[in-house]
C-alpha cells in the first residue's frame, strides 16, 4: 500500500484557479474576434507593455537579432535543430502512403497529406525558451507545412534574440514578436494583419492552455496542456538524493504551479531526497519559483515495489518521467500512460527539452492516457480514398450495402447501392424509395 510522504495542494483550489483562467481568456477571445488588430494591440500593452504599429519582425530585425548572438550560440542552436530535424525525418518516413487491392477489383489507400498553415507559440515571457521554436517550426517543416507561421512574446521589452534566431534558423516563414492569449487567438482567428492559420502548436502558460483549448475545432491544435510536470522513479540502486532533488526542482523551475513528484520504493531514499531539496533550494538561482512549486504541488510517494511503482506512475499520466531504478526497461515495458519516459541516471529531461531530439511539447493533466506528444505525424491529415475497378466489383460491394442500408432504414443510401447493382450488375433490384416518386 503506498505512502504520502507529501502531498500536494487540494484539487478543489486547482479547480477555481481553473475557473478564473477560463474567464479571463473568453472575455480576450471574444475582444479579439470583435476587433482584431486593435484588440491585440491594446493587449500587448497591457500584459507585455509592448506597442507597435505591426508585430511582425523584418527581414532587418531579424537579421539583428541573430547578429546579436555569438558564433558559439549560433552553433548551438544549429546542433540542437540537427538533433530535431533528424528524429523528425525518422518520424516521417516511418508513416507510409499506402494502397491495396483488398478484393478483386476493390483498392483502398490512405496518403498523408500536410496541413497548409501552422501557428507554433514559442513561450518566453519568464526565460527566452528558444528551444520551443525548433519542436514545433522544423516538425512542421520536416511534414512539408508550406505557411509555419510563429509568435514569442517580447524580453526584457524587446525581441528576444536566441528565441527569434532560433525561428529563422529553424525555417519560419512569418516571425511576430507576440505573446499570450493574443498571440495564439491572433493565429487561430486571423486579424487585419495576420491570416490564420490551421492548426495552433506550442506550449505556454495556463493562459495560452486554455486559449488553445477553446480555440479547438475552429483550428487544431497539438495537444490539450497545462502547466510543466515531472515524475521521478527511483530506487537506491538507481539514483541518489542529490539527482532526485535536482531533477525534481530542475522542472519545478518552471512556474509556481509545476507539479513534481517523486515516486520511489525506499523509504530512506525518499527523506534524504527531501532534505536534499531544501538544500538546493536556498542555491539555486530559481530557487524561489521552484521553492513555490515545491510547496504547493510537490509529491513524495513511497510504494511497495516496482509494480506498484508502475500503477502509481499510470494514474499520474505525467508529461515526464525521469527512470533511475535498478531495472529502467520494466518501466518502459510496463508503463502505458506518459509523455516521455527519460531511461537510467545518465539522461534527464533537461535534455529531451533542449537538445537530444525528442519533441517537448508534451501532455499535462493526465491527458497521457489518450495522446503522445507533438510530432511530424501532427501535422499531417491521413486521408483514405477508395476505387472500384470492375463491374463485378461494384455489384458485390453494392448487394451488400444495399442491404446493410436496409437495416438502417437508409432509403437514399441503398439507392446509390442500387443504381450501381442494376447498372454495374444487370440485376433487377428495386427501387429503394417511394412508388410514386419514379
Amino acid at each position: 500500500m503506498a505512502e504520502w510522504l507529501k502531498r500536494g495542494e487540494a484539487a478543489a483550489g486547482r479547480a477555481e484557479g481553473d475557473r478564473k483562467v477560463r474567464e479571463t481568456v473568453e472575455a480576450i477571445l471574444a475582444d479579439i474576434e470583435a476587433r482584431g488588430d486593435a484588440a491585440v494591440r491594446e493587449l500587448s500593452v497591457k500584459f507585455d507593455n509592448w506597442d507597435r504599429e505591426n508585430y511582425r519582425l523584418s527581414q532587418d530585425e531579424i537579421q539583428a537579432c541573430i547578429d546579436q548572438l555569438s558564433a558559439q550560440d549560433l552553433k548551438d542552436i544549429e546542433f540542437a535543430q540537427t538533433q530535431v530535424r533528424n528524429f523528425a525525418r525518422i518520424q516521417r518516413e516511418s508513416m507510409r502512403d499506402v494502397e491495396v487491392e483488398t478484393l478483386p477489383g476493390v483498392v483502398l489507400g490512405h496518403r498523408n497529406i500536410p496541413l497548409n498553415s501552422a501557428g507554433c507559440y514559442v513561450p518566453g515571457g519568464k526565460y527566452p525558451l528558444l528551444a520551443s521554436a525548433h519542436m514545433s517550426v522544423i516538425t512542421a517543416k520536416v511534414a512539408g507545412v508550406p505557411r509555419v507561421v510563429t509568435c514569442a512574446p517580447p524580453f526584457a521589452g524587446k525581441p528576444a534574440p536566441a528565441i527569434v534566431a532560433a525561428q529563422a534558423m529553424a525555417g519560419a516563414h512569418e516571425i511576430w514578436c507576440l505573446g499570450g492569449v493574443q498571440a495564439v487567438a491572433a493565429m487561430a482567428i486571423g486579424t487585419q494583419s495576420m491570416a490564420p492559420v490551421d492548426i495552433l502548436v506550442g506550449p505556454g502558460n495556463a493562459f495560452v492552455a486554455e486559449a488553445k483549448r477553446q480555440l479547438f475545432g475552429r483550428v487544431g491544435i497539438d495537444l490539450f496542456a497545462g502547466p510543466t510536470e515531472t515524475l521521478v522513479i527511483a530506487d537506491e540502486v538507481g539514483a541518489d538524493a542529490e539527482l532526485c532533488a535536482t531533477d525534481l526542482l530542475g522542472q519545478a523551475e518552471h512556474g509556481p504551479d509545476s507539479p513534481a513528484v517523486l515516486l520511489t520504493t525506499n523509504r530512506a531514499l525518499a527523506e534524504a531526497t527531501m532534505a536534499e531539496v531544501e538544500r538546493l533550494l536556498k542555491v539555486l538561482p530559481t530557487g524561489e519559483v521552484a521553492g513555490r512549486a515545491w510547496r504547493s504541488y510537490g509529491e513524495v510517494i513511497l510504494a511497495e515495489d516496482d509494480a506498484e511503482m508502475v500503477r502509481i506512475a499510470d494514474e499520474i499520466a505525467s508529461e515526464h518521467v525521469q527512470v533511475m531504478t535498478a531495472n529502467p526497461d520494466f518501466f518502459l515495458e510496463h508503463m502505458t500512460n506518459y509523455g516521455a519516459l527519460f531511461l537510467g541516471a545518465r539522461t534527464n529531461v533537461s535534455y529531451g527539452d533542449k537538445v537530444i531530439g525528442t519533441n517537448h511539447t508534451l501532455p499535462t493533466r493526465k491527458a497521457a492516457r489518450y495522446t503522445g506528444g507533438l510530432w511530424v505525424g501532427k501535422f499531417l491529415k491521413t486521408c483514405t480514398y477508395q476505387r472500384v475497378l470492375t463491374d463485378e466489383a461494384s455489384t458485390l460491394i453494392g448487394e451488400y450495402c444495399s442491404r446493410l442500408c436496409a437495416l438502417e432504414g437508409f432509403a437514399g443510401h441503398g439507392e446509390q447501392a442500387n443504381v450501381r447493382v442494376r447498372r454495374y450488375g444487370g440485376r433487377n433490384v428495386p427501387y429503394a424509395g417511394k412508388a410514386e416518386a419514379r
